[in-house]
């Protein structure tokens, strides 16, 4: 939303939001099964954490600097600058992401990993809503167009970055006899291709990643555009919209904590299937509504397919992998995750474009462009129907929790 509102929203503000998504995960999907490879072969988790976690903390910040009434620089003007800096901001969000999720196989065993996971995503939206409470109070103390929020939300960031990246520890190097004396991008290559070729083998794994695909891409959209959508079609202020996402961190919260229980005394498959569901009951919702209570309550709701299915989509697909891989899958689901949020914006701000070559009016094309968006939910719905559910015990995961000192923390 950054460029958006340096931009005063608009088609091209909407759109441009888009697209420097689609860029994001353009980048981390090429590069993400590739490091995790490299994290794999050279025990080096840590430093991909450490490395994306910074660049992500250093251009939120700059981000401090684009107001609207910044002077271009170097003739460029500043919304300009505003889509780039975010973009890298955001590949180092979502490039830390698979390095984070590939140790939790690592702290978890098959009979816990929901509760685990839950409780992971569940921390993960506490610190997102304290977040939106220090911006929405900076937002009501300087104004509106105030871009301390940035700041603020950077400093957060670096403090509660420091307890993963002094705590965690690296699982030792995975280097197999054939591959001596390689060079790491070779590894890394060669061990993505051999992969690729073994995919298959994980009975109900491809299945799975078709439905992640397409659901993935979904909530993806549906994150990146709740606030446009909200300004757009419902006449949300800023400060609305900052509370707006507090109310859904707050559902999400529990959301993701309970179902991580749920997941576990029922297994991950109905689980996955029953938040997929809770969501398609939100858009439906939020397509037909025209009262701003509505987008309240759909908020309210949203938070709890949010929090409940990112929680159980990563727990399920951790109950596939082999011991020996982790990264490197956690690789290939950022892989998909990212592919499938490449399309996701793409096609709601292609949406929002033709509805204005259409001569019709902003609002609609909202409209129309999430009804695109219930498209993917229902279909993966469907194709998680007949994946199978990973059995309890094939992916061999530890259930020891290793950190720096090899002490336990129970």
């Amino acid at each position: 939303m950054v460029t958006a509102s340096v931009m005063d929203g608009g088609f091209l503000g909407t759109a441009l939001w888009g697209y420097a998504g689609s860029i994001t995960m353009i980048v981390i999907a090429v590069t993400s099964p590739i490091l995790g490879a490299i994290a794999d072969f050279s025990g080096s988790k840590k430093k991909f954490l450490t490395f994306y976690t910074a660049l992500c903390i250093f251009f939120n910040s700059l981000l401090f600097f684009t107001t609207k009434d910044a002077a271009p620089i170097f003739g460029l003007p500043i919304w300009m600058w505003a889509f780039v800096i975010f973009i890298l901001a955001n590949i180092g969000f979502q490039g830390a992401l698979p390095f984070y999720n590939a140790w939790l196989p690592e702290i978890s065993d098959e009979s816990n990993i929901g509760r685990i996971g839950g409780m992971g995503f569940a921390a993960g939206y506490v610190g997102a809503l304290l977040t939106i409470i220090i911006a929405l109070v900076s937002v009501m103390a300087l104004g509106y167009d105030s871009t301390v929020p940035f700041l603020l939300g950077a400093m957060f960031f670096l403090i509660f970055s420091i307890p993963s990246i002094k705590g965690l520890k690296n699982r030792p190097a995975t280097a197999r006899p054939e591959e001596e004396g390689m060079s790491l991008a070779k590894v890394g290559f060669k061990r993505v291709s051999k992969t690729l070729r073994e995919i298959k083998t994980y009975q109900g794994l491809p299945l799975f990643m078709v439905a992640y695909f397409l659901f993935s891409d979904a909530i993806t959209t549906v994150i990146y555009y709740a606030a446009l959508y909200g300004e757009t079609v419902y006449a949300f202020a800023i400060t609305d919209i900052l509370i707006f996402f507090a109310v859904t961190q707050l559902t999400a919260i529990p959301g993701a904590f309970v179902f991580g229980y749920v997941a576990d005394r029922i297994k991950t498959k109905p689980t996955l299937m029953i938040t997929l569901g809770i969501w398609v009951f939100a858009l439906l919702l939020a397509f037909f509504g025209t009262d701003p209570m509505i987008w309240w309550i759909v908020g309210l709701i949203a938070g709890v397919g949010m929090g409940s299915a990112q929680s159980t989509a990563r727990s399920m697909f951790g109950q596939y992998i082999p011991e020996e891989k982790k990264s490197e899958m956690f690789g290939f689901y950022a892989l998909t995750g990212k592919f499938a949020a490449i399309l996701g914006p793409l096609v709601y701000a292609f949406v929002i474009t033709l509805a204005e070559s259409a001569g019709l009016g902003l609002v609609m094309a909202n409209r129309y462009a999430l009804l695109s968006v219930l498209i993917f939910f229902v279909v993966s719905l469907v194709i998680l129907y007949f994946v199978k559910q990973p059995v309890q015990g094939e992916s061999g995961a530890k259930t020891e929790i290793h950190l720096e000192d090899d002490q336990p923390l129970a």
